[in-house]
């Protein structure tokens, strides 16, 4: 994922509501969500190396994985590193408490490409990063944003994101059609953050632009799905995917566990 907000303990009976986007060449290869049949989860897929961006288990109710790239100056091809899309399985076919999954990521920092990690058994949630600092923390309740840089900093797309989702679930009543739609027409806001209030990342000021906005669309490279997940008390709950192409909407999927 390129952008997670994330609501902890904030609805009544759903503590964790994740809203988010997924950025990524339209290229690589991936499969929507499903039931994994060779690992008890349910989530994406990535054809290249095998892992996911986001994700639950089926087996332990509770249990919710996702990591974001961290961006620091142009991507450079680390094939000695281990897929950044492993951790989020590792967590949810393991009985690893989120707090020591976090301070796992933080011993073995270098063992990884720049990532964020999220984890979440469903009483806690962790937040985890090798770049541009190494980091391990508990996050606390309220409505939170991760991009590519650290949790909560104040990149546009994520101040302006956190913003629209607290403002709305402050005002609807909790997982419904029409709250869900109002996620999804957030995550597709398309709007350049202005020049002056954009990060200096390395890559530049024109990439910087380009990749302001809530929902990417730039030759090769964008925003491939859209996703909310309503995680229930009892640990079950649902996950909406919608995919989309060069920023054409495709398909959409719901699952239910």
């Amino acid at each position: 994922m390129c952008l997670i907000v994330f609501a902890v303990n904030v609805i009544d009976g759903y503590p964790l509501v994740v809203a988010a986007n997924r950025d990524e060449f339209y290229f690589r290869g991936s499969e929507p969500i499903h039931r994994w049949a060779d690992a008890p989860i349910i989530a994406g897929r990535d054809a290249v190396a095998g892992g996911t961006w986001m994700g639950v288990s089926t087996e332990v109710p509770g249990r919710f994985a996702a990591v974001t790239n961290v961006r620091d100056g142009e991507p450079v091809p680390q094939p000695d590193k281990r897929s950044r899309g492993a951790l989020p399985v590792d967590f949810l076919t393991s009985g690893i408490s989120p707090a020591d999954e976090a301070r796992r990521l933080a011993d073995t920092a270098d063992a990884y490409a720049p990532v964020n990690l999220l984890v979440s058994d469903g009483d806690s949630l962790w937040w985890a990063a090798n770049r541009p600092e190494v980091a391990a923390q508990r996050v606390t309740d309220g409505v939170h944003g991760l991009s590519n840089g650290a949790l909560d900093n104040s990149w546009p797309k994520v101040t302006r994101t956190v913003d629209s989702v607290a403002g709305m679930l402050n005002t609807v009543a909790p997982q419904s059609d029409t709250v869900d739609e109002a996620l999804f027409a957030i995550l597709a806001d398309d709007r350049p953050a202005p020049d002056e209030s954009l990060p200096d990342t390395g890559v530049g000021l024109d990439r910087e632009r380009d990749l302001s906005p809530a929902f990417i669309r730039i030759p090769g490279y964008g925003t491939r799905t859209s996703s909310v997940l309503w995680m229930r008390a009892d640990g079950h709950g649902v996950l909406t995917e919608r995919r989309f192409d060069e920023g054409r909407y495709l398909d959409q999927s719901v699952i239910e566990w």
